[in-house]
Order: structure tokens, then sequence, then C-alpha cells
């Protein structure tokens, strides 16, 4: 069994950090999940949370608004939408994110509604936490 693992975190406006990993903790769609060296594969999509990672420097975290990791035995990459270190978040960046998903939300129908509502909840979560 391998010691550390690739691991990769990117956003759309840069790469957060890339490095090896002991572990990283995910904030998935359908629950929180531990990736480790020699994991199964496997995808997922994020729901907006705190990813943790353990790397030689010691614990990182980062928030995530949404986006996929993809798991695999050699190594985790994560496709944030947004992704910022925890330090760096602050009330406005949440609380522009919780309007635009509340305005999301009212304007939802069928079954988008429930999706809508979920990420509202977990975006209010996420503040909460911080």
């Amino acid at each position: 069994m391998a010691d550390t693992m690739q691991f990769d975190l990117v956003s759309p406006e840069r790469r957060l950090v890339s490095g090896q990993a002991t572990a990283v903790q995910i904030p998935g769609a359908d629950g929180d999940m531990t990736a480790m060296p020699d994991h199964a594969a496997t995808v997922t999509t994020l729901r907006p949370g705190v990813l943790s990672v353990e790397m030689d420097g010691g614990l990182q975290e980062f928030v995530v608004t949404g986006g996929f990791a993809q798991i695999s035995s050699e190594g985790t990459s994560v496709l944030a939408e947004e992704a910022l270190p925890k330090g760096e978040v602050t009330s406005e960046f949440l609380d522009e994110r919780v309007a635009k998903a509340e305005a999301a939300r009212d304007a939802a129908e069928g079954e988008a509604v429930d999706t809508a509502a979920k990420r509202v909840a977990d975006l209010l979560a996420l503040k909460d936490a911080l």
C-alpha cells in the first residue's frame, strides 16, 4: 500500500494545490468521504463545504461550492466550481452565493426545486460552520 497519492485541486480560475497527500476529506453530494492511497476508483459530485487535505506541510482546508472529485488508487483530482483557501472566505462571499442559490430556488420548477433547496441549505450550513 502506498503512503501518499497525487492530489490536485483546481477551479476555473487557478490551480489551488498540487502535491502528495495522505488523505483528502471530500464534501460529497451524498455524504462526506475520505480518499486515501489505493482507494477504489470513484467519481462523486461535491456539495458546498470544506475540503481538507493532509499533506507534508500539514492540514490544508479549502471551501468549495460544488464540482466533481475523481478518485483512483493513484490519486484524487478535484474540479471545483469555486474554491478558496478557508482563511480567505468572507461572509460577503458566502452571502452572495446564498443569495444566488435562493434566487435559483425561487425560480425553479418541478424536481429542480428540491435540488435548489438543498444547495441553499448546504450553503447556509457551510456559513454557520465557518
